[in-house]
């Protein structure tokens, strides 16, 4: 146990401590302050250098990260990993089914082309429009689409174009294409690699397809009659719909950016009856931006009518369309001065209403249709309710919306009053599931490291980043002032020493009021 003369040798010990500590600072010259807040605003800068850029990068505070990580179970917290809370309600399970589903990466259905649009904004610029992992996600569709397990048993072709869409280097894929045109002449998926990576204009990628499209038809016929004789038949004549569909599909947005707006509608009316089924290709995407293009209205209003179904997946072509569509009946003579005084009208407050349900559908269209943010290529795929939906919808549609007199104007006024309506539109939506959580890091993989991802909501920064940015300027204050008045900060240094020391400095006058100062002399000899 401890005896009372360990207890009574504390205070001198204390006392000793105090003295030597009084001695050191007293010895201190204004050179030591300078370097000590010197060294120390740099040592904060930089780890607030480090913090920004981590924070930008991944959307953390690394400093965060590891004390969550690492130092919190270290020290007894719970890990939110283990069993023990593993164990989550059904509405939580469905919750995070609903995320997961939400969070699904799809196919671009306005996707541009490789070699006439995407390689062409390398050659100019130098940048690449395309991230691997976009990149990667299209080789799984093309070896999704285009092959099927019988394969290996048709002729040397197939095995060919096989392998081509395995490929990861362009030049091999192409070679691939080339040798597997001079094994067969027909084959329509080596016409399809060339038409969306060699050819270098939208002319020649036409010219390509047509081509596959004369072979593709002649495959479809062939497998079509063969499909009920066994699984393999009907996995070839599967595969075989698939690149028909994709050439057609393929052929109608060639005419559509050669500017045969009309062919390229009645093409995709036409592969739509043809094959009512496959809407995974969701060719009435580019339907709606056709007819909008050709000002059909109406039309654009009928397709709305089957598409915007509460049993069908939306996506932010839906919704912002349908916006478009109301704030067109009310835009041209909406003034917010005029709506303040007198009210809305009952079409303006539906053209409200839709404005509000596609911006909580998908909240960072408006700043890219109000060119508040710049643009860049859309990918090849998009996570819906991201802002790589945002960007393939608005670099297409954006035309459309300022032809509409009034229309960006009326977006302008009304679309931020989304945010009042769903103040924590992580937990709790209105009109939709909440707004997922995983959409940030989904789109900082799909889209360019040179665009700045659109993050929603708004994150605040972390309390580390702001707490060393305090302190590198508190810091680099002490050491300017240091510097200049050495001698007066040196009297003010002292003078906060003294006052952090003062409640030592009373309990040690309070013991030596107290002990007999014989003793008090024996123990600060010991």
């Amino acid at each position: 146990g401890v005896s009372i003369f360990h207890l009574l040798l504390l205070p001198s010990l204390l006392f000793c401590v105090f003295s030597v500590v009084s001695m050191f600072l007293n010895t201190l010259t204004p050179k030591f302050y300078v370097a000590l807040t010197g060294t120390s605003s740099l040592i904060s800068g930089l780890i607030l250098i480090f913090e920004w850029w981590y924070f930008r990068k991944y959307g953390t505070s690394f400093i965060e990260q590891v004390s969550v990580s690492h130092l919190r179970p270290l020290l007894g917290g719970v890990d939110s990993s283990s069993p023990s809370n593993s164990n989550t309600s059904n509405g939580d399970a469905d919750s995070n089914r609903q995320s997961v589903s939400e969070c699904k990466v799809w196919r671009n259905p306005l996707n541009l082309f490789r070699g006439a649009e995407y390689n062409r904004y390398t050659w100019v610029t130098g940048r690449e429009p395309l991230t691997y992992y976009d990149m990667n996600l299209s080789a799984q569709d093309h070896q999704t689409f285009f092959t099927c397990d019988s394969d290996h048993l048709r002729p040397a072709d197939a095995t060919v174009m096989q392998k081509a869409w395995r490929e990861r280097n362009p030049q091999a894929r192409i070679s691939a294409a080339h040798e597997a045109l001079e094994l067969e002449d027909s084959c329509a998926t080596a016409y399809i690699l060339l038409a969306e990576e060699e050819a270098t204009t939208i002319m020649e990628a036409e010219r390509l397809f047509k081509q596959a499209l004369k072979a593709g038809e002649g495959c479809y016929r062939r497998s079509q009659q063969l499909q009920h004789h066994g699984t393999q038949y009907e996995a070839q004549h599967r595969r075989d719909t698939n690149v028909l569909v994709y050439i057609k599909r393929r052929l109608a947005m060639c005419s559509r950016k050669l500017g045969r707006t009309r062919e390229a509608v009645k093409m995709m009316r036409d592969l739509m009856k043809e094959f009512p089924l496959l809407s995974m290709f969701n060719i009435h995407e580019n339907l709606l931006e056709s007819l909008l293009e050709l000002q059909n209205y109406a039309d654009v209003q009928a397709v709305l009518a089957k598409y915007d179904d509460i049993s069908l997946p939306k996506s932010a072509t839906i919704c912002y369309t349908a916006a478009l569509l109301k704030a067109r009946a009310v835009s041209d003579k909406f003034s917010p001065e005029a709506a303040s005084r007198r009210g809305l009208s009952t079409a303006e407050m539906n053209a409200v209403e839709a404005i509000h349900r596609a911006v909580e559908f998908n909240p960072h269209v408006p700043k890219y249709l109000l060119e508040m943010k710049s643009l860049i290529l859309p990918p090849e795929h998009i996570l819906k309710r991201g802002d790589s939906e945002a960007i393939a919808y608005a670099f297409f549609h954006l035309q459309h919306w300022k032809r509409v007199e009034g229309a960006l104007n009326l977006l302008h006024c009304t679309w931020e009053g989304t945010f009042r309506m769903i103040p924590y539109p992580l937990e709790k939506g209105h009109l939709f599931y909440p707004y997922p959580i995983c959409t940030e890091t989904a789109d900082r993989e799909l889209l360019p490291m040179f665009h700045e991802v659109s993050v929603y909501p708004k994150k605040e920064l972390p309390f580390f980043i702001l707490f060393t940015a305090g302190l590198c300027s508190f810091t680099a204050m002490l050491a300017l002032l240091t510097h200049q008045f050495p001698e007066l900060m040196g009297v003010f240094a002292k003078a906060f020493l003294s006052t952090l020391f003062a409640p030592l400095n009373f309990i040690m006058e309070k013991v030596e009021s107290i002990l007999p100062s014989s003793l008090w002399h024996q123990l600060t000899r010991i």
